[in-house]
């Protein structure tokens, strides 16, 4: 059942999303371009997350088209996502995050985060994949080939499925799948339930984004 439908759109459809870190955001041809206002050499400082405030229930799929427009960088999607000892993830009581990895991985939350779109270092250029993983902690939990095309091969946008099922993860694009993998609840905590999804990039990666749905499983 379609529980959230948000078309990215305008300023309007994202009045109520929380940036944390420093972006520009805009929406050419209705789409949400995202690029960071920093210096990619000022390293993690120049990254940022934009979160949907609404707070998702545990079994979801999440829907999305993206479309790479300048490279080198990197597209995260949090999933999952909530406040360390069931605080909300926005409680006044964590400490304030400003788009730093470490602060999403070992910081205050837990969360299940899928890198979609890896061209930020040169390892990463040369190989492409897509990686799926768990926090508190680093954990990479799962692999997939990333089938979308470099900057120069992107004449489209491409149409991304995230499914969280109980503990069964999947990851699709354009009707391929590309990883999937199955959280016991023992290898690295308890399974995660209800949450927030939030959008990551990593500097200097300009990004288009739009018709994000979620539907409840």
């Amino acid at each position: 059942m379609l529980i959230y439908e948000n078309p990215l759109a305008s300023s309007e459809d994202v009045r109520d999303f929380i940036l944390e870190g420093e972006a520009a955001l805009s929406f050419p041809l209705n789409r949400m371009r995202l690029e960071s206002v920093k210096d990619p050499a000022e390293g993690q400082k120049s990254n940022y997350v934009f979160w949907c405030p609404v707070v998702f229930p545990a079994d979801i799929r999440i829907e999305w088209e993206f479309r790479p427009i300048r490279e080198p960088g990197l597209c995260i999607m949090f999933f999952a996502a909530s406040g360390k000892d069931g605080e909300d993830l926005f409680s006044p009581k964590l400490a304030r995050r400003t788009g730093e990895y470490d602060m999403y991985h070992h910081g205050e939350m837990d969360a299940y985060h899928l890198s979609y779109f890896r061209r930020r270092y040169p390892e990463e250029r040369a190989f492409h994949t897509c990686n799926l993983r768990k926090s508190y902690g680093f954990h990479l939990v799962a692999q997939g080939a990333d089938p979308i095309p470099g900057v120069e091969d992107a004449s489209r946008a491409y149409r991304l499925q995230l499914e969280k099922r109980q503990g069964r993860i999947t990851f699709i694009v354009d009707g391929l799948t590309v990883l999937q993998w199955e959280d016991d609840g023992e290898a690295f905590g308890d399974v995660l339930g209800e949450g927030r999804i939030g959008f990551r990039q990593m500097a200097p990666l300009i990004g288009e984004y739009a018709n994000l749905k979620v539907y409840s499983l």
